[in-house]
């Protein structure tokens, strides 16, 4: 594994960390979830390179190695993640690429957030396939009774305390994951109010376009018991692919010999069961698309 540092179109440097192989057949670009840094995927990233893939990994502006040294003040719109600094990994993958004329195709693997960050992309053009696990428009009324009462205490009660008293997202002093600016908890909060979160938007005008581009195949995975993205919430947001070929696919846990999966532990090294089915679907793609250049 190698760590670098990247700088975006807007002059923010972001970490990012390659697992690197001899005679790679493709490349993954593994898009993260909200607050999960880049490390906590490293046990994926290593099961790929066994199957012959690169894996580049991504933390966005805020979080991780790619955190300022205070979050207070630190100003960062939710859709930066996307829009710039998950497109720099992207171009940097292309580039390189360029670089030893390798040519290799470029897949996404998306988690939560990362699934939505792939209609944002302004080069989404140099995405082949994707494949995403827990994406979901997060609104909690696709939620269990319980989990939508929690969920509703702290957007409404605890979230605003602890951003009045800490000026940013203390995610961490809630043992959710990483802290999150301030600006990324706003929106986020925001767009989970609407059923198809931020496509109900009005000051998101343009975003079913910009979805619109992607052309390619989608398998959006999501288990029975992932409270925050249940299959229907799921169905809400991938609808908005309105061009992709997006399969739906519901985990459940026990046919993969798991008790739980739940929002976070699909990346969990417990979870490598989960995995294979999406080595085997770039491995399709792979084949479909020599077949396609042969003609």
């Amino acid at each position: 594994m190698k760590t670098q540092s990247l700088t975006t179109k807007d002059n923010m440097a972001i970490s990012i960390n390659e697992f690197l192989i001899s005679d790679a057949k493709a490349n993954i670009v593994l898009a993260g979830a909200t607050g999960v840094p880049m490390r906590y995927y490293r046990h994926f990233a290593t099961a790929a390179n066994a199957e012959g893939f690169n894996v580049y990994c991504i933390d966005y502006r805020g979080i991780g190695e790619s955190a300022p040294a205070t979050l207070k003040g630190f100003e960062v719109d939710y859709l930066d993640w996307a829009k710039q600094d998950l497109a720099a990994l992207i171009d940097h993958v292309s580039s390189e690429q360029s670089a030893c004329d390798a040519r290799l195709p470029i897949f996404l693997v998306g988690h939560s957030y990362g699934g939505h960050a792939l209609g944002l992309l302004p080069n989404i053009d140099k995405v082949q396939a994707a494949y995403f696990f827990a994406t979901g428009a997060g609104y909690s009324g696709y939620m269990p009774f319980a989990e939508k009462c929690k969920v509703e205490l702290l957007w409404r009660v605890i979230a605003p305390v602890v951003v009045r008293a800490t000026g940013y997202m203390a995610w961490s002093k809630l043992g959710m994951g990483d802290d999150l600016p301030k600006g990324v908890y706003t929106q986020w909060k925001r767009w989970c109010q609407y059923p198809r979160y931020f496509f109900d938007d009005p000051e998101m005008d343009g975003v079913d376009a910009l979805f619109a581009r992607f052309t390619g195949k989608i398998v959006a995975a999501n288990a029975i018991d992932d409270k925050w993205a249940m299959p229907a919430s799921r169905n809400a947001f991938v609808a908005n692919y309105t061009n992709a070929n997006v399969q739906a696919v519901d985990l459940v846990p026990k046919e993969y010999g798991l008790s739980e999966i739940g929002h976070i532990a699909y990346f969990s090294q417990k979870s490598k069961a989960l995995w294979p089915a999406v080595f085997d679907f770039f491995d399709v793609e792979l084949k479909s698309n020599q077949v396609s250049s042969s003609f």
